[in-house]
């Protein structure tokens, strides 16, 4: 008979904390100082899904942006004169 609980498992346990500390990561490094590994560790699960979404959204932004602005400078070559 297997276990009557939901939890972790010898198999999912490895893939759950890589999720964990990617997430950690990315929040600490893309939130550029804004955030300790402390703090983003101890925040509940929704907001720190919350704010991880909220830093991809705004690289997002950023990119499409930059790319908008490559695009409307006609992809020109410059001279080297």
């Amino acid at each position: 008979m297997g276990l009557a609980f939901f939890g972790l498992t010898p198999e999912n346990a490895p893939q759950v904390r890589l999720n964990l500390f990617t997430q950690l990561h990315e929040i600490v490094f893309y939130g550029k100082g804004g955030y300790d590994w402390e703090t983003v560790y101890n925040m509940p699960l929704w907001l720190r899904l919350f704010t991880l979404n909220k830093i991809k959204e705004h690289y997002e932004r950023e990119a499409e942006a930059v790319e908008n602005a490559q695009n409307n400078n006609g992809n020109t070559v410059m001279d080297s004169k």
